[in-house]
């Protein structure tokens, strides 16, 4: 439910994470990856959990939240 026409800031945002959709809560252009720490564009938020009420950068993120013990795989 991101409103693109509405008032915008340039920090970053506070936002409600919902199931298959988030609220913007506090304008901003970014929110942070809650494992990397990483700047995630609010146009490329692909990746959250609504239980934690957190974002992730990468599906590597979401696997490291969620499994912080699992092998990492090799390259």
């Amino acid at each position: 439910m991101l409103n693109k026409f509405g008032p915008s800031g340039h920090g970053e945002a506070q936002v409600q994470y919902l199931d298959g959709d988030f609220r913007v809560i506090s304008p901003g252009t970014f929110v942070r990856c809650a494992i990397t720490d990483t700047r995630i564009p609010l146009d490329e938020l692909k990746y959250w959990s609504v239980d934690l009420q957190e974002a992730y950068a990468t599906p590597a993120a979401v696997l490291q939240r969620h499994f912080p013990n699992a092998p990492k795989p090799q390259n």
